[in-house]
C-alpha cells in the first residue's frame, strides 16, 4: 500500500508514522511555570540529535484548540527544561503526568514522584528517574500546530547502578528504558543482543 502524505489527513499520517517509526524513547519533560510551579509532561516525539554539540530534539504539539501546552510556554519563557528518562519503575507515573491538569498542579508530586535539584538549570529532575538531561534551548522551529525544540544538554545525571565500575558503559540489567510504540502500547528494553558488522564485508572495504 502507498500513502500520499500530501493528501492524507493529519490523524492518518500520525497513525502511520507512530506505528512504524517505533519504538520511540520517552522524555518526561520537567519545566517551571511563571510562578515557579513545577510541570511534568511525557513526550514521545523525542530523540538525541547530536553529540557535538550535545543536542536533543522535542516535538511538542499544540492543544486541540490550538493553544500551546504548558511545557512549550515554559520553555519559551525560561529557555530551560530537564528531560527525565523512564523505566518500568516510573512508567505509570509518566503516563499520569500526561493528564491535562491545570497549570497550578505539580504533576511530579501529584503522581507520587519526588523532585531532585538540577545543577545548571532551574527545572528539577525527577528523583526516581534513572537518568536526566539538563537542557538549555538552542533553537525553536515553529509550525502551525507544532513546535520543534532543539535543546543543548549542559549536564547529565545517571543513577550509579546504571553504569559499569568505570562509569563508561550502561549495565543493561540495570537500565531498561521503556519506549512508546503506538496508541497506549509501550515496550521495555529487557531483551538486548549484540550485532556487529559481517567480518568478510568489513575486510572487503579495508575497515
Amino acid at each position: 500500500m502507498d500513502f500520499d502524505f500530501e493528501a492524507l489527513p493529519p490523524q492518518d499520517r500520525y497513525r502511520l508514522l507512530c506505528s512504524f517509526v517505533a519504538p520511540r524513547p520517552i522524555a518526561l519533560v520537567t519545566t517551571l511555570g511563571a510562578d515557579g510551579t513545577p510541570n511534568a509532561a511525557p513526550m514521545s516525539f523525542f530523540n538525541v540529535f547530536s553529540q557535538d554539540p550535545p543536542l536533543v530534539i522535542l516535538g511538542i504539539q499544540a492543544r486541540p484548540d490550538g493553544t500551546e501546552k504548558e511545557t512549550m510556554r515554559n520553555i519559551r519563557r525560561s529557555g530551560e527544561f530537564t528531560i527525565n528518562l523512564c523505566d518500568m519503575a516510573i512508567a505509570q507515573q509518566m503516563v499520569d503526568c500526561g493528564i491535562g491538569f491545570p497549570d497550578d498542579v505539580d504533576e511530579v508530586a501529584l503522581t507520587g514522584l519526588g523532585h531532585a535539584p538540577s545543577h545548571k538549570v532551574a527545572p528539577a529532575r525527577v528523583a526516581e528517574a534513572p537518568a536526566a538531561l539538563e537542557c538549555r534551548t538552542a533553537q525553536i522551529l515553529d509550525y502551525p500546530r507544532r513546535a520543534i525544540v532543539l535543546g543543548e544538554v549542559v549536564q547529565m545525571y545517571v543513577r550509579d547502578a546504571c553504569l559499569d565500575a568505570e562509569g563508561r558503559y550502561v549495565r543493561p540489567e540495570a537500565y531498561q528504558p521503556i519506549a512508546r510504540l503506538h496508541a497506549d502500547n509501550y515496550i521495555v528494553a529487557d531483551r538486548q543482543f549484540v550485532l556487529t558488522a559481517t567480518e568478510t564485508l568489513k575486510a572487503a572495504t579495508g575497515t
